[in-house]
Parts: structure tokens; C-alpha cells; sequence
């Protein structure tokens, strides 16, 4: 091994590890906190709630943190910080289950989280290049999916075994070592004019607002408004499908859950590679389109199906969530690249994400405690449906840039990424 991939390899185990701690840090809670709340008491209605609540302090975070992201060159911080944040939120709510005091930790723990995805993808791209960029963060969205599976196979196993709380302490471990993965990247690996995507010669050029740049990019806007629309469906399907399960008492709640989550990140696995794979021959285009049109099928499928109907419900979930986790940054840094605003904009993204995912679950809580667990998926997928038809009719418009190449690659890390390009 030369000296050059043997530094590359110090550099990018300790990120893909944590890609793979993060996940169960970030969403390991998540999925099982509904079950949770309704085991003390709590209606759909208000889990759904509560769950909104953070989702829009996460929503009015991310494009600041994405804009802070390209303008600190202490990257790092930013998904320490949150980490703690995240183990601290975590322990209160196993203190008590008051309504106030369950939304304030989930809104903090949003707040938290807001930085760590344009923080991860700055400093991937900071490492990798413009060039290196869509290998490594199919590679990274495998690991970060291999974690999900993990942590939710162990947190149902340890909640089965020993209660909700050690599925809570469990998130706060894997939060400790994503801390400890991060400390051990090489802060001189990361190059900070390039995790922005800003070319070296134009470093001290007069650079447009993020809002200009934003703003003026209509690919861009088309993309943020479909993943919207995409999310506005998607995000309460998970959720409402265990409290649908748990509720006719049909599965033990932990396992339940774990086992949809183990399902579907088992998909993303595959479906996040082959993404990488499928992107670097035709383009995101595809890509995108297919994870979109899976949430309307998989609507319709949750609805008429339940037991054994958590296998083709959930890997259609791991097909468009596996999809998008790479095409998303992917495609983002592509249209940006050149502005110095790349993280801005992947926040820009998330903050229209996190508008649909903040609503799709106080929607659907709603729906269900009114209609009815079965009516309710087939409405949450047809939110999807929108997308398909945006995402179609904007084409022509899109399709160029889902397939545009990266051009550039500072002389500095050619040598040493001749094997990722």
C-alpha cells in the first residue's frame, strides 16, 4: 500500500464509522418513541404532535446550519456538538413522559441534528473532491444504513428484553462513539474550499448570497419541492404503520418496530449502492424518479396489508429512502458546484424535507385517530404521487443536471484519489 492510500484509508475509516454510529444517534429513537408514548397513555394525535414540533425546529435550522457549515473551517464541531445535544435529549425524556417537556427535548434534539447532515457531507467532500464525491457517499449512506439495521436490531433485543429505557440508553452509547469517530478524522484532511464546492483560483473572488444562489437555481427548487411533497407522505407512514400493528396487538411493540427498521435499512444497503452505481453511468434522473414512485405502492400495500405485509412495505421503503440518500447530495453538489454554497444548499434541501416530514406525521396522527389506520396510507402516499408528476413534467429541465460530470479536481488530492474517482 502507498503512502498515499494508506493515509486516504486513515482518513476515511474513522468517517465511514461515523456514518454507521450516527444513524442509531440520530434515528434510533425516533421510530421507537411513538410506541413509547402510546405505552404511557398518549393518543395518535398527540404523538403526532409532539413529533412535528421537532421536526419544524429541524425544518428552520438546517439551511442556516448548512450556510454555517460552509463558513466555519471547524466542520467537526458541528456533529460533536450535536451528538451531545442528542444523548442529553435523549435521557430526559426517559425522566417523564409530560407533554411540554417530551416536545422540548425533541425540539432540541432537531435543533441538534440540523448540522450534523450538511456537516457529514461538507466534510466528505472536503476529503474526496468533487470527483470522489459519488462513490463516497454511496459508500457512506451503506454504512450510515448498515447502523440503522444494527441499532434497531439491538434496540429491539434490548427492548424486549430489558424495557424502552435501554432502547433510549442504547441511542446515547452510539452517540458516544460517533463522537469518538469523528475526533479521529484528520481535521488537515479536509480541505475547506472544496467541501463548499469553491474552486481554489476563485477563492477571493466576490461569491453570490446563498439566497441568490438558491434562489436562481431551478433544478434546485424543482428537487426541493418534490422531496416536499415526497416527505409530506413518507415520513408518518413508518410510525403509523407500528402504531397500527401494536394497536391491533398483533406483534410485541419493540420488535415490531425493530424488525421494520431492520427491513428497510437491510433495503437501503443495497439500494444506496446501487444508486452510486446507476448515478455514475446514467445520471440521478432515474434515480430519483423510482424513489418516488415507490411511496404511492407502498401506501397501497400498508393499507390492505399488515403481519407478514411489514416485508414488501418496508423494503418498498428501502428502496426510495435508499435512492434518495445518495442521489440527493449527489445531485445538490453537482448544481452547486462552483458556487461556495454547496452545504447551504443541501440544508436548503433538508429544510424542505423537514417541511413535509414535519407535517406528515401531525397530518397522518389526525387522519388515523378520525378515519382510521387504513384510509390514511393510501392519502399519505398520493402526496408522493405529486412528485412523480413534478419530477416528470420538469424533465427536460432536470435531466441535465442529473447528469453533469464533475470537472474539476485540485491537483493536490489527484494522485491519492485515482482509486475512488
Amino acid at each position: 500500500m502507498t503512502a498515499g492510500n494508506a493515509n486516504r484509508a486513515k482518513t476515511l475509516r474513522p468517517l465511514l464509522a461515523l456514518n454507521f454510529f450516527r444513524a442509531d444517534m440520530q434515528a434510533g429513537v425516533g421510530p421507537f418513541l411513538g410506541v413509547f408514548l402510546l405505552a404511557h397513555g398518549w393518543q395518535s394525535g398527540w404523538i403526532g404532535t409532539v413529533m412535528t414540533a421537532g421536526g419544524v425546529a429541524g425544518m428552520l435550522m438546517t439551511t442556516p446550519a448548512g450556510a454555517l457549515i460552509d463558513a466555519t473551517r471547524r466542520k467537526k464541531l458541528f456533529v460533536i456538538i450535536p451528538g451531545i445535544c442528542t444523548v442529553i435529549a435523549s435521557g430526559i425524556v426517559l425522566l417523564s413522559q409530560q407533554f411540554w417537556l417530551v416536545a422540548a427535548s425533541q425540539v432540541a434534539t432537531a435543533i441538534a441534528g440540523a448540522a450534523i447532515g450538511p456537516a457529514v457531507a461538507g466534510i466528505t467532500l472536503g476529503i474526496v473532491r468533487q470527483v470522489g464525491f459519488n462513490r463516497q457517499i454511496g459508500r457512506n449512506q451503506a454504512f450510515n444504513h448498515a447502523g440503522n439495521m444494527v441499532g434497531a436490531g439491538l434496540s429491539g433485543l434490548v427492548g424486549w428484553f430489558y424495557g424502552f429505557t435501554a432502547v433510549f440508553w442504547l441511542a446515547a452509547f452510539f452517540g458516544v462513539l460517533s463522537i469518538m469517530s469523528v475526533l479521529m478524522i484528520p481535521s488537515d484532511a479536509i480541505d475547506d474550499d472544496a467541501a463548499r464546492g469553491l474552486a481554489r483560483e476563485t477563492r477571493d473572488d466576490n461569491r453570490a448570497s446563498a439566497a441568490q444562489v438558491l434562489v436562481g437555481s431551478k433544478p434546485l427548487l424543482i428537487l426541493a419541492a418534490a422531496l416536499l411533497f415526497f416527505h409530506l407522505g413518507n415520513a408518518a407512514m413508518l410510525p403509523l404503520y407500528g402504531l397500527a400493528v401494536v394497536a391491533d396487538k398483533q406483534a410485541d411493540p419493540a420488535r415490531f418496530v425493530a424488525t421494520t427498521i431492520v427491513i428497510a435499512q437491510g433495503t437501503m444497503i443495497l439500494t444506496s449502492l446501487a444508486a452510486m452505481r446507476i448515478a455514475e453511468r446514467e445520471g440521478y434522473w432515474s434515480v430519483l424518479l423510482v424513489s418516488f414512485a415507490a411511496l404511492p405502492v407502498r401506501g397501497v400495500l400498508a393499507a390492505w396489508l399488515t403481519g407478514w405485509g411489514v416485508y414488501p412495505v418496508q423494503i418498498l421503503d428501502g428502496v426510495g429512502a435508499g435512492l434518495q440518500s445518495v442521489a440527493v447530495p449527489g445531485l445538490v453538489a453537482r448544481i452547486l458546484d462552483g458556487t461556495g454554497r454547496i452545504n447551504a444548499g443541501q440544508g436548503a434541501v433538508m429544510t424542505f424535507q423537514g417541511i413535509g416530514a414535519s407535517l406528515s406525521p401531525a397530518i397522518g396522527g389526525w387522519l388515523a385517530q378520525e378515519f382510521g389506520y387504513g384510509p390514511t396510507f393510501p392519502v399519505l402516499g398520493g402526496f408522493a404521487a405529486v412528485s412523480v408528476v413534478l419530477w416528470i413534467v420538469s424533465a427536460s429541465l432536470l435531466k441535465p443536471a442529473c447528469v453533469a460530470k464533475p470537472k474539476r479536481l485540485p491537483q493536490p488530492m489527484a494522485p491519492s484519489l485515482a482509486g475512488v474517482a
